[in-house]
């Protein structure tokens, strides 16, 4: 495309109408001012942070439920609207929230205690600094307070991965060693286990109290998008049962109101560049494969340089084949390591990295029984061969094979 004719495509594309009215109200970040279904939970947590208001220690709490039930949602809302009343009211109270997941954030101990500290108000060097000396800036930093400070930890599960439960064992005793401040725990994760895996002393520390977010059935996940649909598109652009679709799709998903979000968004914008009067169920059907493939690519692309040689391997292997054995996969694994110049890991090494693939879902390892031979994984790749190819595009240029 030419200078000329790409700059008149930007010219017509600010002229163009749009369907979106609001295009924040149809994303997981957007706090609506009316939360469905998630009365009881609001309450509950409320009740368990009010008494920050009153200068108490409120009891840590461990939030948890699948992708999409609403926790982070919750959890901001109800800091928020507790810290404007305690402005309001001239009480000493910080909110400090952490997405445990963003990269260069909490990937290391270092990196958590700098953030913290930064959000209240020490500047700390991202790198450069001991770990000890990052740690007692943080604490001064929290003496500073003279008050309640909460400290919201967003999938926390993925710190806990990354750092070990030691360091979460210290934040949730740090109360011992303050004198004029007081720190209050509320930790995130997507992981319903996840606590049956901690020390059992940062468990019993950290989980003074517990709330469950149970998914959403296709009934409440309608509502909610109509909702949000009403403040998010103009009006007449949906067509009838497109947010029944994206509900039903998206209830298949546990009940993830995160996934019908952006089905319905994503589906406005595909049918907003193909310039259609309105937003049909098609439009949702290619929203649905363009989610899928780059979820699955941006996850793979986040793996370690192992993972996706491993991945590589079964994908080769499967290609005529439909299954491939766990034995079979480190055998071409290792062929693949000495044709890439990589040292190979151990076979239960790679046993565990195949595991956290299944986990991921870019795989299915299914146990089947050799009846006096034992048992073994059989390895199979449920993707679109669009998907595969991305997939090996992006191994091939980071291995140059």
């Amino acid at each position: 495309m030419s200078q000329s004719n790409l700059q008149s495509m930007f010219s017509n594309y600010i002229d163009q109408d749009t369907f979106f009215k609001n295009k924040d109200a149809l994303t997981t970040n957007w706090v609506p001012d009316n939360i469905l279904h998630r009365d009881e939970q609001i309450d509950d947590l409320a009740s368990i942070l009010a008494p920050a208001l009153r200068g108490d220690d409120p009891s840590n709490v461990f939030i948890y439920g699948s992708v999409g039930t609403g926790k982070s949602l919750i959890t901001r809302h109800v800091t928020n609207e507790l810290h404007t009343v305690a402005k309001n009211e001239s009480k000493d109270l910080e909110i400090v929230y952490i997405n445990c997941k963003m990269k260069k954030v909490a990937d290391t101990e270092y990196r958590l205690l700098a953030k913290l500290a930064g959000q209240l108000g020490d500047d700390v060097p991202s790198t450069g600094l001991p770990t000890d000396e990052v740690y007692n800036r943080f604490f001064e930093a929290l003496q500073e307070q003279k008050g309640v400070v909460i400290i919201a930890l967003d999938e926390i599960d993925a710190l806990v991965k990354k750092v070990g439960d030691e360091f979460l064992y210290n934040l949730t005793r740090i109360n011992d060693d303050l004198e004029e401040t007081k720190v209050s725990i509320v930790g995130i994760s997507n992981d319903l286990n996840f606590t049956e895996y901690m020390d059992s002393r940062v468990k019993s520390s950290l989980s003074e109290e517990e709330i469950i977010f149970p998914p959403y059935n296709a009934i409440e996940l309608r509502e909610i998008l109509k909702d949000r649909a009403d403040k998010g598109f103009r009006e007449d652009v949906l067509k009838d049962g497109v947010i029944s679709k994206c509900s039903a799709l998206a209830a298949q998903e546990h009940g993830d109101a995160r996934r019908a979000l952006d089905l319905i968004r994503v589906a406005g914008e595909l049918a907003e560049r193909s310039e259609s009067e309105q937003i049909v169920k098609q439009h949702v059907d290619r929203a649905q494969d363009k989610i899928e493939r780059d979820r699955v690519v941006e996850t793979v692309r986040s793996q370690p340089k192992h993972s996706k040689l491993v991945l590589y391997t079964i994908l080769n292997a499967t290609e005529d084949e439909n299954e491939i054995a766990t034995g079979d996969v480190y055998s071409e694994y290792k062929e693949l390591c000495q044709n890439v110049e990589v040292s190979e890991l151990t076979q239960r090494r790679v046993s565990g990295l195949i595991s956290e693939l299944d986990m991921l879902g870019i795989i299915n390892a299914n146990v089947k029984s050799k009846g006096r031979h034992g048992r073994t994984r059989e390895i199979s790749v449920d993707l679109s061969s669009n998907i595969k190819s991305q997939i090996r595009e992006l191994v091939e240029e980071k291995f140059y094979i």
